[in-house]
């Protein structure tokens, strides 16, 4: 229940952007401002980068937050902006590696944790994944979006985020069961 009183909260501060009430984009951004950031720290691998880009799609969520159509797609929308700037930003670093070599090295905010903490043989097992398993992941459980939301910031169909959400927990379930590594 609480999260459906905050997407409406979210929802009436959106109709209010599109209004060009400043205040409820400000309100906005303090409420939506740490998980987008650690998104583009997850998709980056680096805090900086993670700053840069969260500067980048806030400047387009403002631009263009009249356009959402459904306040209530907010979530997955900001994602999506979020998730595009990243690629962009790899991209323009003209670093060797893309956005699914940045997934591999994916770490908490706070870094690997030590072996012997509850969670860390998941934390090991989710790194052995492919990038890709490990963005859906992290968006279904780490940023607790709906497969339909999943299906936007991806960009994909909701039979495909079903599919490869079903494969990724699999897999993972064979790396946590010694099955594979």
């Amino acid at each position: 229940m609480e999260k459906a009183h905050a997407t409406v909260i979210d929802e009436l501060l959106v109709m209010h952007c599109q209004a060009g009430d400043r205040k409820s984009f400000d309100l906005l951004v303090r409420r939506w401002q740490r998980r987008l950031w650690q998104y583009a720290r997850r998709l980056t691998g680096s805090d900086d980068a993670a700053w840069d880009v969260i500067q980048e799609a806030w400047m387009a969520i403002l631009k263009q937050i009249r356009n959402l159509s459904d306040p209530a797609w907010f979530a997955a929308w900001a994602y999506r902006i979020v998730r595009n700037k990243c690629v962009d930003y790899c991209r323009r670093a003209s670093r060797q590696r893309n956005l699914a070599e940045s997934l591999i090295q994916y770490r908490t905010l706070s870094g690997d944790p030590p072996t012997d903490e509850p969670g860390a043989g998941l934390a090991r097992a989710l790194q052995q994944l492919p990038s890709e398993r490990q963005e859906l992941l992290t968006l279904k459980y780490g940023e607790d979006l709906n497969i339909l939301e999943i299906a936007v910031v991806l960009g994909i169909p909701v039979g495909t985020v079903k599919s490869r959400l079903h494969h990724a927990r699999e897999h993972l379930r064979r790396i946590l069961e010694g099955d594979e590594s």
